[in-house]
Parts: structure tokens; C-alpha cells; sequence
């Protein structure tokens, strides 16, 4: 009865151990058509399969190359995407938008600057000329000041007449220091002080007798007002106070005289 390799099914000789056609090892098996199918016992485990080649390496023997469509320095960068740096260490390329905006910073400080040295310079230039235009004279405790606008005097016990004050002066009253006069292009303003021995009251029925009854009146415990309206662009008002603590007990009289020029 013939007998065959399990393998490849060649016919095997009696005796033989090993197929002579596949090498296939040969064990003792059965006539064909016996029922039992020949074991392929291997002699050794199979070698392990070598690992794949390298990108952009050439092929091993016994391999075939196939193409996945990536070519072998990458991927190409994507649409929209600025390529990576061509070597290690190469600079990046910078956006000028900081630069600019640095140079914009710049130039606004710059004209501030100048705007602030031609501003301190025309001040400079305002203070000059009112300096030079302003004549002062001091004597005696009294000063002056003249200017285009107009004059300003006063500090000592200068003294004043009935018309420079528009009223009468109470008999016997002293003039003190405190009085000015300032003349200006649209009126005047003049006042005087005055002390005296006599009350509070015995000034002001004076001067309620001199302004008539068209005087405006205030009469408080130690002070008194009165005041008068002669014509549209006239007015004299008169304060009394007579104080313990002040101007050793004695009446101080202020007056003032105001005068407007322009007509309404």
C-alpha cells in the first residue's frame, strides 16, 4: 500500500524520513485511505518577520515597496500654514505691527512736548509784558500801582475828602490805615476808615440825618449798616462797629464809594 506526504501528498518511499519533494518530515503514516490524516510536526519554530524598511530606504530583498502617496520628506504643509524653518536656528520672521505702533507712541509724545514748551513760553512771554507794563511806588506804608487797566492805591492812612467818598466825613473822626483807591475804565471804587470816641449809635443818626430817608438801614448790637443810591450809577454805603476787643473800644467807621460808568 502506497504512502503520501501529509504536506504536499507526493508518494513517499518505504523508509524514508523526509519528503523528497517538499522536505517535509515523515512519521510513520498511514495507507492512504486508512481513515487518518498525516501530522506535519515541524522540527524548528518559524523565523521572525523581519521589520518593515526605514522611510526613504531602498527595499529589502524579498520585499515590495508600496506607494501610501507620502513622499519621503513628509507631509507637505498645509494651505494656510506659514513652512517650518528650514534648518535649526534660523530666525523667525517678525511682524513690523509692534514697530509701528511704537513709532505712532513717539510722535504724540513729541508734539505734546512741543505743545507744552510753546504753552510755558507764551506764558512766559504774557508775564513779561504785564511786569514791564506795571508801575509800583511805595512811601510811607502807602503803595500805587498803575497799569493800562487802570490804577490801584492805598495801605496807608491816606486821606480822603467828601467827594472822593461821596459822603460827609463824621466830625472828629480819625482816618486809619485800611483804605484804598481804584480807578478803572468802567468806574471807581474809593473807600476810607475812620476811627472815633463817639458810640455806634451817635455815627449812624449822623448819617441817617446826611442820607435821608431813601437810605437802606440794618442796626444790629455792636454793628450797624447804612447804605444809599444816588442816581443809576452811585452808591455809598457807610458800616459802623464798635467792639470792646478792637481798636481800643473805640467806633471804627468804613466808607465806600462805588461809581459805574457805563450806562444800562
Amino acid at each position: 500500500m502506497a504512502v503520501v506526504c501529509a504536506k504536499c501528498g507526493a508518494p513517499l518511499g518505504e523508509g524514508v524520513q523526509f519528503c523528497a519533494a517538499c522536505g517535509a518530515p515523515v512519521s510513520a503514516a498511514p495507507a492512504t485511505g486508512s481513515g487518518y490524516t498525516p501530522v506535519n510536526i515541524p522540527s524548528a519554530p518559524p523565523a521572525a518577520a523581519p521589520p518593515p524598511p526605514a522611510a526613504g530606504s531602498p527595499p529589502l530583498a524579498g520585499y515590495t515597496q508600496v506607494n501610501t502617496g507620502v513622499p519621503p520628506g513628509g507631509m507637505p504643509p498645509s494651505a494656510g500654514y506659514a513652512p517650518a524653518a528650514a534648518y535649526p536656528g534660523q530666525p523667525a520672521v517678525q511682524s513690523s505691527g509692534g514697530g509701528s505702533a511704537l513709532k505712532i507712541i513717539l510722535i504724540v509724545l513729541a508734539i505734546i512736548v512741543g505743545i507744552g514748551i510753546l504753552g510755558a513760553g507764551a506764558f512766559g512771554f504774557v508775564v513779561w509784558r504785564v511786569a514791564h507794563s506795571i508801575h509800583t511806588h511805595a512811601k510811607n506804608g502807602d503803595f500805587s500801582i498803575s497799569t493800562p487797566g487802570g490804577t490801584f492805591s492805598g495801605g496807608g492812612t491816606s486821606n480822603f475828602t467828601a467827594d472822593e467818598l461821596g459822603a460827609d466825613l463824621y466830625p472828629g473822626a480819625e482816618a486809619t490805615k485800611g483804605g484804598m483807591r481804584m480807578n478803572l475804565p468802567t468806574g471807581s471804587i474809593i473807600s476810607g476808615i475812620f476811627i472815633t470816641s463817639d458810640s455806634k449809635d451817635q455815627v449812624l443818626n449822623f448819617y441817617k440825618g446826611k442820607f435821608g430817608s431813601d437810605a437802606s438801614i440794618f442796626d444790629g448790637a455792636d454793628s450797624a449798616m447804612i447804605s444809599v443810591k444816588k442816581g443809576d450809577h452811585e452808591t455809598v454805603m457807610v458800616t459802623i462797629s464798635n467792639r470792646a476787643s478792637e481798636n481800643d473800644g473805640k467806633t471804627k467807621i468804613s466808607i465806600v464809594h462805588t461809581t459805574n460808568k457805563h450806562t444800562s
